[in-house]
């Protein structure tokens, strides 16, 4: 069983999707579980494109043990040196540089010869490996590059001393043959490509970002890079969660194993969803809330004489357990603690008060509080964390009726500390409170998107709303969530709002992409 080194970019790549935007103490926590999840490699951020991110990579690098942590950089000797002082006190710094080789994109974006691509690409290696002892080298676009040309390029890049080569499908443009012959054509041509790690990094504007790494691991690839729930510019990268379990679930077939810990899958699929404002679909493969659901007649007799006439994975392998010990208004503080532990989470004593107060209050108003009440909770409380001026929700009031029109009063207290309170109508009650909220912010806000969804069963679960909105021109998601679903609309609403006040605290960010 050959082994396969996971990269997880999610931290990157994936926080380039539109309207993410990650504080610091979301980062952290997403790369917490990304070490227990037992990722080979996380891609932390681009740490020259802004100082948040500078700060986000090195806090990063000098807690995070168990996992190799690295950042991306230009081929441009100040992009090194900038990761270098943010990474230089992780247990392993590593450099992931890259550089177009694509006709079209040595062309038009880099304008530059191919030799200068390769002059450019061997003096920025060798200079990187002068710092960092691990230095990967991206073909970027090397899905629609000239072969014999990224022969050339990739082996006077391992002599300046790469030791990785990614050969990404940068706009999800190749199909599973086509990716796995380039694999199979470089290993067959490329004299001195033992000595490095072959890599996948694939897009999924076709679909196919998956499907495309499996037939680079086929083919010879020893790593896959990808993200959690797939997320990423455009229609995302490959799913690091389908991946894996394809390996595992299909190992007679595809015989390669990774160091993940499958059932620390829905847990990351949950924490990454819930801080990047990005719902998962019910569809989605093996962690979408459809993927153990069998509504047909012939589907649900066949799993229950036999999990395995219509369930190839089950929801134990990826960290769904019915058997969750729910917590109710009589438990203790120690219980509390010991539950939130068992979710993956540290926390200070004084951060563990507030979440038991909520615990408390929720109890109020629910019977019995299981693992996804406390996880929004707890996500809540870090998301709150952040020491940022930002506007608070105070209260909030609906006039409603078949009859009349929805009126909302609602009060906020804004950045300066000044509480501020007003009334607006619209044409149902959520929108009377977005439009309330929006005159009291006194900011350019667009509704995109509005999603409702619920936190496990019966009529007291807790509603989640996820929100799209463009403020100020710029794109950001929100979530909220209260028993109430008025109360969660106005949280998601103004959780957006928030993102983007935080977001323009940092220098603006350069986009990078592979």
């Amino acid at each position: 069983m050959a082994h396969v080194n996971i990269f997880d970019t999610t931290l990157r790549d994936g926080e380039q999707s539109p309207g993410v935007n990650l504080n610091q103490l979301e980062k952290m926590e997403i790369a917490k579980q990304l070490e227990r999840f037992g990722v080979d490699i996380m891609e932390a951020g681009f740490p020259a494109s802004s100082k948040g991110d500078f700060e986000g990579v090195r806090n990063i690098a000098r807690t995070i043990k168990n996992t190799s942590v690295t950042g991306l950089a230009r081929t441009i000797k100040s992009d090194i040196d900038i990761a270098w002082e943010a990474l230089k006190d992780a247990d392993e710094p590593r450099l992931h540089v890259f550089l177009a080789t694509s006709p079209i994109h040595m062309t038009y974006k880099l304008k530059k010869t191919p030799e200068e691509v390769i002059q450019t690409a061997v003096e920025q290696v060798a200079y990187a490996k002068k710092k960092f002892p691990h230095v990967q080298w991206s073909a970027e676009d090397a899905s629609r590059s000239d072969l014999d040309f990224l022969v050339k390029i990739i082996r006077q890049v391992i002599d300046a001393g790469a030791t990785v080569i990614n050969l990404p499908d940068t706009v999800g443009y190749t199909t599973p043959e086509e990716y796995g012959n380039m694999f199979r054509y470089i290993r067959e041509n490329v004299p001195n490509i033992d000595r490095v790690s072959l890599s996948a990094h694939c897009h999924d504007d076709l679909g196919m970002a998956v499907a495309n790494s499996i037939a680079a691991i086929e083919n010879g690839a020893t790593q896959i890079e990808g993200t959690i729930n797939g997320i990423g510019e455009r229609a995302g990268n490959a799913a690091i969660e389908e991946v894996a379990v394809a390996l595992n679930i299909r190992n007679d077939k595809y015989q390669h194993s990774t160091n993940l810990v499958l059932k620390e899958i829905k847990r990351t699929s949950d924490l990454v969803s819930k801080f990047t404002g990005m719902f998962v679909p019910a569809n989605k493969a093996v962690v979408g809330r459809n993927a153990f659901a069998h509504e047909s007649g012939i589907h649900q007799d066949g799993v229950l004489k036999h999990a395995s006439t219509y369930e190839i994975i089950t929801p134990e392998m990826v960290g769904i357990d019915s058997n969750n010990l729910v917590l109710g208004k009589h438990s203790g503080r120690h219980a509390f603690k010991n539950k939130v532990e068992s979710l993956g989470f540290q926390m200070e004593e004084n951060k563990l008060k507030e979440a038991f107060d909520a615990f408390k209050l929720l109890t109020d108003k629910k019977k019995e509080v299981n693992d996804d009440d406390l996880f929004s909770i707890l996500m809540d409380l870090q998301t709150d964390a952040v020491d940022v001026p930002k506007y608070k929700l105070e209260a909030f009031q609906i006039q409603s009726g078949s009859s009349n029109l929805p009126t909302a009063t609602v009060a906020l207290t804004s950045p300066d500390g000044n509480r501020v309170e007003t009334a607006r109508t619209g044409q149902g009650s959520v929108e009377s409170i977005y439009n309330t909220v929006e005159s009291l912010v006194q900011e350019d806000i667009h509704l995109a998107d509005y999603q409702l969804n619920s936190i496990g069963q019966g009529r007291d679960a807790l509603a989640e709303v996820h929100v799209t909105l463009t403020v100020n021109g710029k794109i950001s998601n929100g979530r909220g969530t209260a028993q109430d679903v008025l109360e969660a609309s106005a949280n998601a609403f103004i959780n957006a709002i928030n993102r983007v006040l935080m977001s323009d605290r940092n220098i603006e960010q350069k986009q990078a992409h592979i």
